[in-house]
């Protein structure tokens, strides 16, 4: 090469072979149509042909494809001898290649070889026994020829294999279409038979080939259900279900089961079939059992066959419920109510059982609520309804001592235990019960109750050592204070009452103070002890200056009775408002007044009264500004405040802004006066 300097055009390896790949799908032009016209020409022709196969062959033998192709080109030449010989050699190259045993077979049929057919039939099944498209060609092949007998020892040979289901079922129908019923019958007794064994001699569960056993079952039952033996056919579906047990039952063959029994109008064998299947199949397996049921119930049941099919469907969705979540108390309280309306003691005494075994995990009160009622319906239930006291009493005893006292009890439950035990005419057993509360974990509503039930007995000297009991426990509660001060009184020993009265009054501690004390003050009223009442007005003032114990203090003076009640009660209002002139509350100061004045308006004279009015305070709109949570300006605010008389007195600022807005009404007036003769003078 003279000029080795580069091309303009530079062509990289990528580009050539890009392009060589493109040429290839290029179409090449079809060779020219040859015409034979003598015999050399075609032998010529044969020869090349055939160097062309067996170079390909050579080339790759293991590509089954080549082979297939040579022998079809001799077998349309008529060649037969020399396809087979091809066949034959592949069949030494690959005889596991089951589309050359279907080519070469075929080959042999199309030429109506059926000798030679046949052979090639036995051989392929001998050596791939387990291919089932041989199987069939080769029966199909009998049957077309007519050759029934034939047919049959091949699929006798072929159920030696022990082949799956359909391979059994083409026999069945095969023997069918030549109406040899018995036969038929016979296969399917085979083939239930030796999927027995097979079960057996494997040593696995029925489980692993259950969906085609139960398959075969119902096929069998079927075909004696199409041929009429309808005993047959009853037989078949017992020994399958005897067979399946109770281990592996399938809702799919107590449906086929009841609907021959109800097509064979046998309503009540349906429905014991149905019952039996629910109450055994798992219920989430039961889908379509329960369906078929309710069907059923709708077609031919009564009302009281279509309201058990509800409940047992009902059953089965609360069932579903509590297996999800065991502590859904609420779903627990709907299932026993269902099974409470239609069962027998025996199986609500399970459900119950079911129930109260799912103790709350957490011992926190809020967690027990519901659940407590469990055991509180499980006991109503024994005893009403089961008439069983004794059962009831252990389902008490039982609770009890599940709840973990020492944080937390139910007071409920110790009550509602004694009020059996009192039903039970068994007084002692409610005592030691309501005892053994109060011992293990004191409440109010223990006391309450015990308190409540020896009332009841009028046992009264209990009922006061209770209330000591009860006090010593909770010595701010001023309802058991009033309430023993009030049984005091009931039994006619004041002095008690009083003495437990000023026991109360004496605690350092109380929750309701103010009750406690009108309850003493009234006690002292009822018995007409008005200067003890008194006293207690001024114990009580000493202790708060509230309004209300004024007025109430003063309403008690006036209702006294006496001749000098009016000036006692003016006496108290004056005191209370001398008292309340340094008091904040305005509004409180305002309603002692009103109250005052109301007073004065009913019993008082002119002068009392304007002497009160002189006191009520004016009513006056102010503004003051507001503070944000962050400490910053949220605006004004404007407000009512009162301005007392006595308070204007003391407040000199006060005087002068009266003062400044009655010269500012006077200039007011004055103003509207000059207006007015300039308008009559502009009107004329």
């Amino acid at each position: 090469v003279k000029n080795k300097a580069p091309a303009e055009v530079q062509i990289t390896a990528e580009q050539l072979l890009r392009e060589a790949k493109e040429r290839e799908l290029e179409l090449l032009p079809p060779p020219p149509q040859q015409k034979i016209t003598d015999e050399e020409e075609l032998n010529d022709y044969k020869l090349r042909k055939r160097k062309t196969f067996e170079d390909n062959i050579r080339k790759n033998r293991t590509v089954i494809s080549n082979w297939i192709k040579y022998a079809q080109w001799e077998e349309s030449l008529k060649e037969i001898q020399r396809a087979r010989s091809i066949y034959e050699r592949a069949l030494d190259v690959d005889y596991r290649n089951v589309t050359l045993w279907l080519k070469y077979a075929e080959m042999e049929m199309k030429n109506r070889q059926v000798n030679h057919a046949r052979n090639i039939w036995d051989r392929a099944i001998t050596t791939l026994p387990r291919v089932n498209q041989f199987w069939y060609k080769y029966t199909y092949m009998e049957e077309m020829l007519g050759n029934v007998a034939g047919a049959r020892q091949v699929f006798e040979r072929w159920m030696e294999w022990q082949p799956e289901e359909q391979a059994w079922h083409s026999y069945i129908n095969f023997e069918l279409r030549y109406k040899e019923v018995e036969r038929a019958r016979t296969i399917y007794e085979r083939m239930e038979f030796e999927m027995e064994n097979c079960c057996h001699f494997l040593n696995i569960s029925i489980l692993v080939i259950v969906h085609p056993d139960v398959k075969n079952w119902i096929k069998y039952a079927r075909f004696e259900e199409k041929h009429s033996y309808f005993a047959h056919a009853r037989k078949v579906y017992e020994r399958a279900v005897e067979f399946f047990g109770e281990e592996h039952m399938n809702e799919h063959l107590f449906v086929a089961f009841a609907k021959f029994e109800e097509n064979q109008k046998e309503f009540e064998r349906v429905r014991v079939i149905y019952k039996y299947a629910l109450d055994r199949i798992p219920k989430q397996e039961a889908q379509e059992l329960f369906k078929n049921y309710t069907v059923f119930e709708k077609k031919f049941g009564d009302r009281r066959g279509i309201e058990d099919i509800i409940v047992s469907k009902r059953r089965f969705q609360y069932e579903e419920e509590v297996k999800a979540n065991p502590h859904n108390y609420d779903a627990w309280f709907d299932y026993l109510r269902l099974v409470e309306s239609d069962a027998d003691p025996d199986t609500v005494r399970e459900v119950y059982e079911r129930a109260i075994a799912n103790v709350p995990p957490i011992q926190e009160k809020r967690h027990w609520k519901r659940y407590i009622y469990l055991w509180i319906n499980y006991a109503l239930y024994e005893e009403l309804e089961a008439k069983d006291p004794e059962r009831t009493r252990q389902v008490y005893q039982a609770c009890v001592e599940l709840i973990p006292h020492k944080k937390f009890t139910f007071a409920k439950m110790w009550l509602l235990y004694a009020q059996f035990e009192i039903r039970q005419k068994n007084l002692p057993f409610a005592r030691r019960a309501l005892g053994t509360s109060i011992g293990k974990c004191p409440k109010n509503k223990l006391f309450k109750g015990y308190i409540e039930l020896e009332l009841q007995l009028r046992e009264f000297d209990r009922c006061r050592k209770l209330y000591e009991k009860f006090l010593e426990f909770t010595p701010e509660n001023c309802t058991s204070w009033i309430k023993f001060a009030e049984l005091e009184t009931i039994l006619g020993d004041t002095d008690r009452a009083r003495a437990i009265y000023e026991l109360a009054i004496g605690q350092p501690r109380l929750d309701m103070p103010e009750v406690l004390w009108k309850s003493y003050i009234d006690f002292e009223i009822e018995q007409e002890e008005y200067e003890k009442t008194r006293n207690l007005y001024r114990r009580l003032l000493q202790r708060t200056q509230h309004v209300k114990v004024w007025i109430s203090f003063a309403q008690f003076e006036l209702s006294a009775g006496k001749e000098e009640s009016l000036i006692r009660c003016r006496q108290v209002y004056e005191e209370a408002n001398k008292t309340m002139r340094n008091c904040e509350e305005k509004e409180e100061r305002l309603m002692l007044l009103e109250s005052w004045r109301n007073f004065e308006e009913e019993f008082g004279t002119d002068c009392n009264r304007e002497r009160v009015d002189k006191l009520m305070p004016d009513k006056v709109k102010k503004r003051r500004k507001l503070k944000a949570e962050d400490g910053s300006d949220a605006g004004w605010e404007e407000y009512y405040d009162y301005i007392f008389p006595e308070d204007a007195a003391n407040q000199p600022n006060l005087k002068l802004l009266a003062m400044a807005k009655l010269w500012k009404k006077q200039q007011q007036e004055n103003e509207a006066e000059e207006m007015a003769p300039d308008n009559d003078i502009d009107e004329s």
